[in-house]
């Protein structure tokens, strides 16, 4: 199964850029490490991007609430 999700780049000290397809939320951090966070409902990706601190968001909203899987690191 193809776990290719088209990012969107936000602005963010922690995280390079955003994605969602399916009920998975992949997060791309600026380290290069990129994580896919699975159940996610579509409204938490909206609202993470209408965020005004995207990393904010996702510590209080994302991180410890959904199952999450490293996929590697990208370029």
């Amino acid at each position: 199964m193809d776990k290719t999700i088209p990012m969107t780049p936000v602005a963010s000290s922690n995280i390079a850029a955003v994605g969602y397809q399916n009920g998975t939320l992949a997060v791309q951090f600026t380290n290069g490490r990129l994580y896919h966070y699975s159940d996610v409902p579509p409204e938490v990706y909206a609202e993470m991007l209408a965020a005004s601190s995207v990393g904010k968001y996702f510590a209080s909203n994302v991180r410890g609430k959904y199952p999450a899987e490293q996929q590697g690191r990208q370029q």
